[in-house]
């Protein structure tokens, strides 16, 4: 049974744009644009169908070019109101695509090698390109509340985007999060609460709460409001494939939380070419996993099409999921391009986020340092090609997750204020 939207339809077609229904990715039935996220015949997951512009690929590009330095460049693809860039939000996105060379001779890359650093949005992750849609959905169907269930950097951006929008924010995050995280979610003035668990069990609390009077006028980011707060995370294909010059990069390297990232982003580049913005070519994707946390890359490299959740242990906090919702589709995604999904240990993250930090310059949370070091290894093992053009992600900025490389990382020496001490310190 279809389910119908809040606003009338006249209301709804302004407000999500291109948007025309939610289709489910399993049996494909599709409904009304609404709050919901599972489909009511076979419990498939929900995501936004369009009707896009076509037939003028040039007229396209140039109005996205004409747009703002943020993702509302990219309205006319998204589910947003055409005005959308005149409402009150934090503008993420259009940030740098940083080519790499020095981390590429490290590597023994021989081809192009970029970094999509996306530590330059305004919380200092990807998360605020996911919040930003899901805030224009939540105003639609006129939720007070925004919320979410978070691993961390989701909390910050939702308290971020709700303090920017005018709406009230409570955020439910395991209690044993980075510290740097907790105060950064923390701040922006909204509710901020601790489950004693891990990620699962606060989804789990999530998806309870949005069925109970206490969660009415809620609007859960990554649960009720899913299918629009997923395509966010198409505005990262869009933005790589224009600042590489409306091409496609040959590879990708993901990291894997959720996977909905990866599976929108696969989204993203499939749109690019049917609009004709970009030459249609092969391209393969990557999905990078901690070792301690790597449901989906046992499942990939065991050739198996379920995916087992494992108890997460890993100092990659933000991947900490052990039950990934979109693992199965990231699987398949995987497999269709021809890339793959692995995964790096603990020691290997911290090593990667100061190779990054060493030759480039940027400093990753541990998330990119798992791709940095999944890049590595995949070059070493056979399974991307290094003279090809890639692109790694970073999704978030090192200062959140400090205690990763605490530890191991400090001043090269406590000297005397004199000359005679520098030198014996060997600095000279």
């Amino acid at each position: 049974m279809a389910v119908q939207s809040v606003e009338s339809s006249t209301t709804s077609a302004a407000a999500f744009g291109p948007a025309v229904a939610l289709s489910c990715r399993e049996c494909g039935e599709r409904f009304d644009l609404g709050p919901i996220f599972a489909c009511g015949s076979c419990f498939g997951p929900l995501e936004v169908a369009y009707e896009l512009p076509g037939g003028d690929p040039e007229g396209l590009r140039k109005q996205i070019e004409a747009g703002p330095d943020n993702i509302w460049r990219y309205a006319p693809l998204l589910p947003v109101p055409a005005d959308v860039a005149a409402l009150p939000s934090l503008s993420p996105g259009f940030t740098q695509l940083v080519k790499a060379d020095r981390l590429a001779r490290e590597l023994g890359v021989t081809g192009e090698l970029h970094v999509k650093d996306d530590s330059g949005n305004p919380t200092h992750s990807f998360k605020d390109r996911v919040v930003a849609i899901a805030v224009q959905a939540a105003r639609t169907f006129g939720f007070t509340t925004l919320s979410c269930s978070s691993t961390g950097n989701l909390a910050g951006a939702v308290g971020a985007a709700a303090a920017r929008a005018g709406f009230r924010s409570c955020v439910f995050i395991p209690h044993d999060l980075e510290a740097g995280k907790v105060v950064m979610a923390a701040v922006y003035g909204g509710d901020l609460v601790g489950i004693e668990g891990n990620y699962d069990d606060v989804n789990r609390f999530c998806s309870e709460l949005i069925g109970d009077p206490a969660g009415e006028g809620w609007g859960f980011v990554n649960v009720n409001l899913r299918p629009y707060y997923g395509e966010g995370s198409k505005t990262l294909a869009y933005e790589i494939c224009e600042q590489l010059g409306w091409r496609l990069p040959d590879q990708i390297v993901v990291p894997i939380a959720s996977g909905s990232q990866l599976t929108k982003i696969d989204k993203g580049l499939k749109e690019l070419i049917e609009l004709g913005l970009v030459e249609d070519k092969p391209y393969k994707i990557f999905g990078a996993q901690a070792e301690g946390c790597s449901p989906v890359s046992t499942a990939f490299k065991a050739g198996h099409d379920v995916v087992r959740p494992q108890k997460p242990n890993t100092i990659a906090k933000s991947l900490a999921i052990g039950n990934p919702a979109d693992g199965p589709y990231v699987l398949d995604i995987a497999r269709r391009t021809g890339g793959a999904v692995e995964d790096v240990t603990d020691e290997q993250v911290v090593d990667a986020i100061k190779l990054l930090a060493r030759t480039e310059g940027i400093f990753a949370e541990t998330a990119g340092g798992v791709t940095v070091g999944v890049t590595k290894k995949l070059i070493e093992d056979g399974l991307l090609d290094p003279s090809l053009t890639t692109v790694v992600l970073n999704t978030g900025d090192g200062l959140k997750t400090l205690d990763a490389v605490a530890p191991t990382t400090g001043p090269s020496a406590i000297i005397r204020p004199t000359l005679d001490s520098f030198r014996e310190a060997g600095l000279a």
